[in-house]
């Protein structure tokens, strides 16, 4: 495995003149041996190109790659000895699942006891013990996906192991299922992993640290509970969670957070309260899981009518409608227990909106 040294940015156009020709901005990162990461965001996010980048098959128009310190900017995917899992299977119909496994390390010349040895290890792994002798050509879709997750992952000399949505073929309830395998093997050998996805569940839950992209640019990098709990910019706020975080405009008059017509009066840092007087507006941002039922009135809670309270099954999802500053209405949600069931549609309630799980965005960045 591999430390993995990026200083990089990069452009399909021959002469880029504004940030918006570039597929990745300029960026710094370092991957360190033996972790797991995944890229996170939409689709044309710049996320493949990363990823294509660090492979070799595709050279960065601006910067440098190194891996453990050599420079490897020019190297082909063969000499930076890279292992890479696509979106659709990459298998040899002809071959068994027992051979397609076994082909990567039979090419690099690793003696038959030792090929065995590893192709057994791996397909227990991945419950491919019962397919090994046969052709690959009849299996489905998802089991030819667990056969080149399985040809990646044999080999243990690979400087990383990188994946480009690989379980989009898979059906659901086998995508956890690998999901957690992946995360068994990576615990049990320390290889390196990067992980494209846009589905934050899979990135959350396989990944000791995501990076979350847009529009080229790495917003935020970090493990899931800080992405989740502080998100560094309302981009990350709208696109971890489900719902995503709740942001209300809010202006700063005479030692106060305006909100609606309304003053609050949180204990705020020192430091914060300069920065949201300092800005006048900002955003106000607060996770559904956060938002509860206050009692009329409350010195911290935001009154809001609700438009409807739906039982999810684990949770009610209440969606409302709050005042803004200026006059703006906005849309909250909140994520409650059984108390939102008496709630109904046109009714007036105080949802607590400042605690220690507030955030506060200026610019659309994070004010700590």
């Amino acid at each position: 495995m591999a430390r993995i040294d990026l200083d990089l940015a990069h452009s399909y156009l021959a002469q880029p003149h504004a940030d918006e020709d570039y597929a990745l901005l300029p960026l710094r990162f370092t991957f360190e041996d033996g972790g797991a990461y995944a890229l996170l965001g939409p689709s044309g996010c710049g996320k493949t190109t990363l990823l294509n980048c660090i492979s070799g098959l595709l050279r960065p128009s601006h910067g440098t790659i190194a891996f453990d310190g050599r420079d490897v900017t020019a190297a082909t995917p063969q000499q930076r000895n890279i292992a890479q899992v696509f979106q659709f299977p990459v298998i040899y119909d002809t071959m068994t699942v027992g051979e397609n496994l076994a082909f990567p390390l039979r090419n690099r010349g690793v003696p038959p006891d030792q090929v065995r040895e590893r192709v057994g290890r791996v397909a227990e792994m991945l419950d491919l013990s019962a397919w090994l002798d046969r052709r690959a050509s009849g299996l489905a879709a998802d089991a030819k996906q667990k056969i080149s997750l399985g040809r990646g992952l044999v080999r243990n000399d690979v400087s990383a192991i990188l994946f480009d949505e690989p379980l989009t073929v898979i059906d659901p309830h086998l995508k956890w299922q690998l999901r957690r395998k992946l995360k068994e093997i990576h615990h049990e050998f320390r290889l390196t992993l990067i992980y494209v996805t846009h589905d934050q569940t899979e990135a959350l839950t396989f990944a000791d640290q995501v990076l979350v992209m847009s529009r080229g640019k790495t917003v935020q990098a970090g493990p899931a509970d800080a992405l989740f709990e502080r998100p560094a910019h309302t981009f990350v706020g709208h696109f971890i969670g489900s719902p995503g975080m709740n942001f209300l405009a809010g202006q700063w008059r005479d030692g106060a957070i305006e909100m609606g017509g309304r003053r609050y009066t949180p204990e705020l840092a020192p430091a914060l309260g300069q920065a949201l007087q300092a800005a006048g507006s900002f955003k106000v941002g607060v996770r559904p899981e956060y938002l509860r039922l206050a009692a009329a009135n409350d010195p911290q809670a935001v009154p809001v009518v609700v438009e409807r309270a739906q039982d999810i099954g684990t949770y009610w999802l209440v969606t409302a409608a709050v005042h803004e500053a200026g006059g703006k209405v906005a849309t909250l949600r909140a994520r409650m227990g059984g108390e939102a069931a008496a709630l109904r549609a046109g009714e007036t309630a105080w949802l607590s909106a400042f605690h220690r799980h507030t955030c506060y965005y200026v610019n659309e960045e994070l004010v700590s």
